[in-house]
């Protein structure tokens, strides 16, 4: 038995489209109840359980007449606003037979990459759990633009666990575990433990199935995995079918073991969970200053700026000599405003253009080395 899902009381579940629907698109009833029925039993076990579940897009393909899931972002909108509504329905009656109530929850990134909307997320998830209700989290996909979206429910999901402070993070999928090449090759092993990333030296990381209903793959589980685990929340990998053993602590699947030490929440979510908006170039001595003393970054360092943003984005901090990212963090400027700031110190600037020009660019509360 495995002591870490047993012992977990705060659970998020990732369930994939293709666990849940049907390869023409539509619910696959079925499935979902037994997902239900399982995650159900937890929850009168007294474990908090979060489900991280996709499926909107898939389930909406059917009702809309689409014979495949569409590539173009207005599309995949539409095709999200009809399932997200039949998804949560049907999860809302299913749960209902348990005498559970669920909260939908429907993200992007900017809701937990800014502060305040970071804060608001993790409240929402908390009283959720503290009132009974099971959260239920997707991605806004009828909203979300390329700009801001995660890419892929798995690593939303690993996210979720870290904002959750969750114990255990279970990924299931429509493969059974981690094999060191392609399951239907007879040759591939199966990996029951990968203690770090040295256990996946040579495993060759497919991406996404044959359903094309889904848009990750085992590549974004196993950096899933990476993201939780790195903040100290063990992984277990399995199929769908296998949730009730993999979540009574039987050795199916894979389990990937957590790091000892948990790092700073909401850096660690910048790191991991922003896209950035744009780039500011560093002289030596500001990378420096950012890399190795750990200090906030001024305009005086600064000699370069890419990218159109605007003040509350991620940006990422670049070697000006080498091109390299050095850091990310969050701008307290547009960039329109940046270029006429460059080089200059912020004594300088405030008596020039007044006290609300003395801030740094990016302060080190809101940074994060890469």
């Amino acid at each position: 038995m495995r002591d870490v899902v047993t012992g977990a009381r705060r659970i998020v579940v990732k369930v994939g489209s293709s666990s849940l629907t049907t390869t023409a698109g539509g619910i696959d009833e079925q499935r979902v109840d037994a997902l239900i029925d399982e995650l159900g039993r937890l929850s009168k076990d007294n474990r908090e359980v979060v489900l991280v579940s996709s499926g909107a897009i898939a389930a909406g393909l059917a009702p809309l007449h689409l014979p495949r899931r569409p590539r173009d972002l207005a599309t995949q909108q539409a095709a999200a606003s009809v399932g997200q509504g039949l998804l949560i329905g049907r999860y809302i009656s299913g749960f209902a037979r348990h005498g559970i109530a669920v909260g939908q929850v429907l993200l992007t990134v900017d809701d937990v990459t800014r502060r305040a909307h970071y804060r608001n997320a993790y409240r929402t998830l908390r009283k959720l759990l503290d009132l009974g209700a099971l959260p239920i989290v997707n991605e806004n996909d009828t909203v979300a633009t390329e700009e801001i979206r995660f890419g892929d429910n798995d690593r939303l999901a690993a996210l979720v666990a870290v904002l959750a402070d969750a114990d255990l993070l279970v990924l299931l999928s429509d493969v059974d575990a981690l094999y060191t090449g392609n399951p239907a090759d007879p040759a591939a092993r199966k990996i029951p433990l990968v203690r770090d990333d040295r256990d996946l030296d040579g495993v060759t990381i497919g991406s996404a199935g044959k359903s094309g209903v889904g848009t990750g793959g085992m590549v974004t589980k196993v950096e899933a995995a990476r993201i939780a685990t790195g903040f100290g929340i063990p992984v277990v990998l399995t199929a769908a079918p296998l949730a009730a053993e993999a979540l009574a602590g039987k050795e199916v699947g894979t389990l990937f073991e957590a790091a000892a030490k948990r790092p700073a929440a909401r850096l660690f979510w910048l790191a991991h969970a922003t896209s950035p908006r744009g780039r500011l170039h560093l002289d030596a001595g500001a990378v420096a200053a950012v890399v190795a003393r750990r200090k906030s970054l001024l305009p005086a360092g600064i000699t370069a700026v890419d990218g159109s943003f605007a003040a509350g984005d991620p940006v990422d901090l670049v070697d000006a000599g080498s091109g390299t990212p050095v850091a990310r963090g969050l701008v307290n400027y547009d960039a329109v405003e940046l270029p006429a700031l460059l080089g200059r110190s912020t004594g300088e600037l405030a008596a020039e253009l007044g006290p609300g020009y003395e801030r740094e660019v990016v302060h080190r509360d809101d940074l994060v080395l890469l």
